[in-house]
């Protein structure tokens, strides 16, 4: 796949629309935007900016913490050091393998590539999820089932590929149909952890430079088509000054682990202070988890700009993966003739 992240800078867009808003966290309860919060000309909070979520803070909990919330200061920066350790690309040994790569793999990007941040000191969660209180996400029987296959069909086959009959095996993140970190929802990822928001009384955009994905979002209170869509169909309105956009109708799985066509999604965006936009989430599918689980993310202003990321321009990597999938049946196909052979 090619990830050309730094070739021309983002264009104004001609229209001006955008963004999703959620409720604060539990934690962040009183963090309500306050008259230091620019308003828009209908008097909104205005939500427009380039936001940055990058963090090293784990979606779920490490089980190992149990039901520790938050770490103390000196734990929070051991944990960061020890996390960009252990993520560190460059640290790889590709004989014996390493965090996501099996021995022999190919380590696709060196660590130059990745911006995982520094939320755990920023806010000493140990995850992202802020509820259930485990900091875990509640998996049906089936649903974890389901995560657990789609994670080992895009790791392994009997001949060392990813699974690659078809295409459509594939992840949709390598097919670039949807950014992992673009959502819906957002979830910071490995790079390009920004999202710019652009607002006027009638829509919200949210443009997140990940597979170049920007969803455009009425705030006219028009009802759900309930046509599916590769993003679902989202709807905002603003309850007091958090921006909530709800989100339905997805057109299969989400870039969820395991997760169903018939996911629901509420997203919370609200301006706390004039740097800081927090984005809640919660999503619930009863076919996947066992209840409704929400997670909090504080992002903070940055300075532009945004640059492209052209995921489909000159794609060699799925071609690549089909045409080793089809050799290595080719290979076993003769070695199987050769052992029958007199």
């Amino acid at each position: 796949m090619s990830r050309r992240c730094l070739t021309s800078a983002m264009p104004v867009l001609p229209f001006v629309i955008a963004v999703a808003s959620l409720a604060a966290a539990p934690d962040a309860a009183g963090a309500a935007a306050t008259s230091s919060v620019p308003r828009t000309a209908d008097g909104q909070p205005d939500l427009q900016g380039i936001w940055d979520f990058r963090t090293i803070t784990p979606l779920q909990r490490p089980p190992a913490l149990g039901d520790k919330a938050f770490f103390t200061e000196e734990e929070a920066a051991a944990f960061e050091r020890q996390e960009n350790r252990r993520q560190n690309r460059d640290l790889i040994d590709p004989k014996t393998g390493g965090l996501n790569y099996p021995p022999g793999g190919v380590v696709p990007y060196n660590e130059v590539w990745y911006d995982r941040g520094n939320q755990v000191v920023k806010t000493r969660r140990t995850s992202l999820i802020v509820d259930p209180p485990t900091g875990r996400i509640p998996y049906t029987p089936e649903g974890q089932k389901r995560a657990d296959r789609r994670a080992l069909d895009s790791q392994n086959t009997e001949h060392g590929h990813p699974i690659a009959n078809s295409y459509e095996d594939r992840p949709l993140q390598e097919r670039c149909i949807l950014g992992s970190n673009a959502g819906p929802p957002m979830l910071p990822g490995p790079y390009n952890n920004n999202v710019q928001v652009f607002q006027n009384r009638d829509y919200v955009v949210l443009l997140v430079e990940m597979i170049h994905d920007a969803r455009s979002i009425p705030l006219d209170g028009r009802p759900f088509t309930g046509i599916p869509q590769w993003k679902g169909e989202s709807r905002g309105h603003f309850e007091g000054d958090t921006l909530v956009v709800e989100t339905r109708n997805f057109k299969r799985e989400t870039t969820f682990p395991g997760s169903s066509a018939n996911m629901q999604l509420t997203e919370r965006f609200t301006r706390t202070d004039p740097d800081t936009l927090l984005y809640e989430f919660t999503v619930e599918d009863p076919a996947t988890w066992t209840r409704p689980w929400t997670a909090a993310i504080p992002m903070s202003r940055t300075q532009g700009p945004i640059y492209e990321f052209a995921c489909h321009e000159g794609n060699y990597a799925l071609p690549g993966i089909l045409a080793g999938a089809r050799a290595d049946e080719r290979a076993a196909a003769e070695a199987a003739l050769k052992k029958h052979e007199p």
